[in-house]
């Protein structure tokens, strides 16, 4: 198993560099990475149902999707990704119990009680410290996760929508789960790199015929490539994944507003805004624009219908 840390610090990147070792190479590979803040949504999702889209837009956190199902993680400094991509037995790729045994062994080595529960979930005295997810490609298999190491847990509470009740979609929803750090559990760790240095001088130590490796100018390359094409792309992360309709009341110049919109492929197919004349003729503009916040923005300025001021977040 070739074990790798990526220098890396760019989510789009290192979300690219497991799909690509997983696709375009034989090989196994062990990988570690520490990401810039970003919110992680998992395959079969919608961006805006999981996270406070008012949020994260108005502090530029990048949302991204990922290959793998699940539900939605954050990232920052204090956040350690590690990556298993391995060959498998057809048939037999999910198993998440068996790919988390080596990261809570790791753990246990440090004097965590660290403890598989749920679906694909780890967990140390019922609070979760890690989420888990996984992707099969053929006969091989990606198997991902976090460890709250010493995350920023107010701003990922933050960025991770409480009330999901106003969108009606068949997409995967999140379970969201108490979390906790490790830092507080580790005195001896310093810091994320630390911690991330530690596992990975375990995990050799722990696989037999692990070596440590690096990613090569042209897998770099082609590794930027797909972080472009794909990940940095609204049509990955916005337009992929189910219908949703949203249903959200609000309060516009002290009267009762609704907005009634429905999206198919990342695109406003129809939208219904109530409360007063302004709002209908806002609502009536809106399909066929994108569902993002610079685009109906963008409409709602260049029409300049609304003399005081409307918060756009109401249609998100």
């Amino acid at each position: 198993m070739q074990c790798i840390t990526l220098p890396s610090s760019d989510p789009y990147f290192n979300l690219a560099a497991d799909e690509f070792l997983l696709r375009n190479s034989g090989d196994e590979y062990f990988l570690l990475s520490i990401n810039e803040r970003s919110v992680i949504t998992g395959k079969h999702q919608i961006p805006h149902r999981e996270t406070e889209t008012s949020f994260v837009t108005e502090h530029g956190i990048p949302v991204i999707r990922r290959i793998s199902g699940g539900g939605t993680v954050f990232h920052d400094p204090g956040n350690l990704n590690f990556s298993f991509i391995l060959n498998s037995t057809e048939g037999k790729q999910i198993d998440f119990r068996k790919y988390t045994l080596p990261v809570i062994s790791f753990l246990n080595s440090l004097g965590i009680d660290a403890r598989f529960e749920g679906k694909n979930d780890l967990k140390v005295g019922g609070l979760k410290i890690s989420g888990n997810a996984e992707h099969v490609y053929r006969n091989r298999v990606l198997h991902h996760g976090t460890l709250l190491f010493s995350a920023d847990l107010d701003f990922l509470g933050k960025c991770i929508r409480k009330n999901t009740s106003v969108y009606e979609t068949r997409a995967v929803s999140s379970n969201p789960s108490p979390v906790t750090n490790l830092a507080g559990m580790l005195g001896t760790v310093r810091d994320t790199m630390h911690f991330r240095d530690l596992m990975l001088e375990w995990l050799l130590a722990y696989q037999p015929g692990s070596c440590k490796s690096s990613l090569s100018d042209d897998e770099t390359r082609q590794i930027d490539e797909l972080a472009e094409t794909r990940y940095k792309s609204w049509e990955w992360t916005y337009a992929y994944g189910p219908d949703y309709r949203l249903r959200k009341g609000f309060s516009y110049e002290g009267k009762e507003a609704l907005c009634d919109l429905s999206v198919r492929d990342g695109v406003i197919s129809q939208c219904r805004l109530t409360g007063n004349d302004d709002l209908e003729k806002a609502g009536n503009l809106l399909g066929g624009c994108r569902h993002m916040v610079s685009d109906v923005r963008k409409i709602l300025e260049k029409e300049n219908i609304f003399s005081s001021g409307f918060d756009v977040f109401n249609l998100f």
